[in-house]
C-alpha cells in the first residue's frame, strides 16, 4: 500500500514519541516520577485504550482494508495508526499478530494488553480484557449483486466513466491532479461524479475504486438511510416516540424523544464528549468516543444514558443519538423476523450496486454504525446519488418522498444551521465557493461524501487527513465547478 509522505514518514519516530510519550502518558520530562494516584489511573486507562484502539485499526487494517490488498502490520501501523495522535501509537508499544486466529493484541508498556478480532463480514472487534472472541455468532453477508464488470454503471462498471457533454475534461483532471498533489491532506480517494458519470477519479498509490477505507461519522448517514427506508416501509414514523424500552417508563422523560429528534442529534440525552483532547480522551469519562476504544455493548451504552435537557431543545453531536437509532433499528427488523446483521446490505446496498461494505460491530454484534464502517470510494458515490436522485434508485423509491428534503434541512435546535438529518449542511456556508444547497455525511480526518443538487453533483473525498480539509475541499470543488457547463 501507499507509504506516507517522505517529510511526515521521516518525522514519525519523534513526534509520535513526543506527543504520545508527553502528552498521552502526562509525564513532562521534568516531572517527578511519582504521580498522584489519580493521575496515574488516569495515564493508564489513556495507555490501556491506545493498545484497544490501535489493536482494533490494525486488524482492520490488515484484514477489512486489506482483505484484498496485502498489507504488512508495518505498512498499517506505518499508514494508518502511527502518524496520528489521536490514537496514541508509541515506538515503546508491542504487537502480536496471530494470523490463524485473525486476533491481534496490542501491549503498551505498564497498561494491560488488550487485543480486537476479525470475524469476517463483521469485521473487527475490541474485546473485553481477557477475553479472545466475541460473543455473537459471526454471520456471512451475501452480496446480491451480480458481476459488476458485467453490469452497467451505477449497479455494475460498465459505462461508469462514459464523456458527459459539456465538462472540461481537462480542467477537471488538473483539480484533481492539484488535489492529489496537497500531500498534507493524505488524500487516498478523489472521485466527482456528474449527471450520474464519474467524470473524474484519483487513488494514491496502492489503492484502488475497490479499497474499502474506513469513513467514520458517515456510517451515521448509513444510519438515518436505513431508518429512512424502515420508513418507507411503513414501520416507523418520524414523529413517533423513539420505540425504545428503557425510556417508556411512566415518569420517564425520555418517552418522549421522537426519531425526528434522535436524526437531529437534538435527543437531550446526557452524553459527555470529550473527543480526542484532554488528559481524559482515552478514559470511560469520554462516553462519546468510548464506543471506539473500549469494548461494551454500544446500544445498551447508548440507550441508558439519563436525559439532560428536553427533547428538540438543544443540539449536540453526540453518538448517543445515531447509536439509539442504531437499536430501533435492531429492534425493528428482527421484530419482522429478519436477520439484523444482514439488513443493511439486503435492504440498502444490494439495491444501489454497492458490493464493499464492511460494517463492524461491538462484542455482543451491534453495529458501531456511528462511526466503524468501511466502503469503497465508488461505492459512496453510489450511496450520494441515492441522495441526488431524491432517494429514488432506476425508478424504485427506496427513501420515503421529502426525505432528501429533510435530512439536508436545518434541525430546528441547531443556531448555526450546520446539521440537518445525520447530514452537514452548506448553509452558513462552510465552504464558500460551494453552492448552499450542498450537503454531506462527514467522517474523522475528512472523510466525505458531498451532494450538490444544484449542480447535479457528487464529490468523494478519502484518507486520513491531519486537519483542515474544508479550505482545501472548496478550492477542489471549485476548480471542478469551473470545468462543468452552467445550469
Amino acid at each position: 500500500m501507499k507509504q506516507f509522505p517522505n517529510a511526515i514518514r521521516i518525522g514519525i519516530t519523534f513526534v509520535v514519541a513526543l506527543n504520545c510519550l508527553l502528552q498521552l502518558r502526562g509525564l513532562p520530562a521534568a516531572e517527578p516520577t511519582k504521580a498522584p494516584q489519580s493521575d496515574e489511573k488516569t495515564r493508564q486507562e489513556n495507555l490501556e485504550y491506545c493498545a484497544a484502539i490501535c489493536a482494533h485499526h490494525l486488524s482492520s487494517g490488515l484484514w477489512v482494508v486489506g482483505r484484498n490488498y496485502q498489507r504488512t502490520p508495518e505498512e498499517v501501523i506505518a499508514e494508518d495508526i502511527a502518524p496520528f495522535r489521536y490514537f496514541g501509537w508509541s515506538p515503546d508499544f508491542k504487537y502480536q499478530v496471530d494470523e490463524e486466529r485473525r486476533l491481534v493484541t496490542v501491549i503498551a508498556p505498564g497498561a494491560v494488553p488488550r487485543s480486537a478480532r476479525y470475524t469476517g463480514d463483521q469485521g473487527s472487534t475490541i474485546l473485553p480484557r481477557d477475553e479472545t472472541d466475541v460473543f455473537f455468532k459471526p454471520v456471512r453477508v451475501p452480496r446480491r449483486s451480480s458481476d459488476p464488470a458485467n453490469q452497467a454503471w451505477p449497479m455494475g462498471e460498465v459505462g461508469a466513466t462514459e464523456p458527459v457533454p459539456g465538462v472540461n475534461s481537462k480542467e477537471v483532471a488538473a483539480a484533481l491532479d492539484w488535489a492529489m498533489e496537497q500531500e498534507k491532506q493524505n488524500t487516498r480517494a478523489f472521485v466527482v461524479a456528474y449527471q450520474g458519470k464519474i467524470i473524474g477519479e484519483r487513488y494514491a498509490p496502492g489503492w484502488t475504486k475497490d479499497t474499502p477505507q474506513i469513513s467514520w461519522s458517515q456510517g451515521k448517514s448509513i444510519t438515518a438511510t436505513l431508518i429512512g427506508i424502515l420508513i418507507q416501509r411503513g414501520l416507523l414514523s418520524l414523529d413517533q416516540p423513539a420505540p425504545i424500552k428503557e425510556w417508556q417508563g411512566a415518569d420517564d422523560p425520555r418517552r418522549e424523544i421522537r426519531i425526528r429528534d434522535l436524526l437531529q442529534m437534538s435527543s437531550g440525552l446526557d452524553f459527555t464528549n470529550l473527543s480526542f483532547n484532554g488528559p481524559e480522551k482515552l478514559t470511560p469519562k469520554n462516553e462519546h468516543m468510548r464506543v471506539y476504544f473500549d469494548s461494551l455493548n454500544v446500544l445498551e451504552h447508548a440507550v441508558n444514558q439519563p436525559l439532560k435537557v428536553p427533547p428538540g431543545t438543544r443540539y449536540r453531536y453526540l453518538n448517543s443519538d445515531p447509536l439509539s437509532l442504531g437499536r430501533i433499528i435492531c429492534d425493528t427488523v428482527e421484530a419482522q423476523g429478519e436477520d439484523y446483521l444482514t439488513f443493511p446490505q439486503r435492504e440498502l446496498f444490494d439495491r444501489i450496486g454497492i458490493r464493499s461494505a464492511v460494517l463492524e460491530t461491538d462484542a455482543w454484534g451491534n453495529f458501531i454504525l456511528s462511526g466503524y464502517d468501511y466502503l469503497s470510494a465508488r461505492d459512496w458515490i453510489r450511496f450520494g446519488l441515492l441522495y441526488l436522485h431524491d432517494g429514488i434508485w432506476q425508478g424504485e423509491r427506496i427513501l420515503p418522498e421529502g426525505w432528501t428534503k429533510f435530512v439536508s434541512s436545518p434541525a430546528p435546535a441547531d443556531a448555526k444551521k450546520d446539521y440537518g438529518g445525520m447530514f452537514w449542511l452548506n448553509l452558513r456556508p462552510r465552504m464558500d465557493r460551494v453552492p448552499k444547497d450542498a450537503y454531506w455525511s462527514a467522517g474523522f480526518m475528512g472523510q466525505v461524501t458531498i451532494v450538490i443538487p444544484s449542480r447535479n453533483l457528487v464529490v468523494v473525498r478519502m484518507g486520513p487527513s491531519p486537519g483542515g480539509v474544508y479550505p482545501y475541499l472548496n478550492e477542489v470543488i471549485a476548480r471542478v465547478l469551473d470545468a462543468l457547463p452552467e445550469n
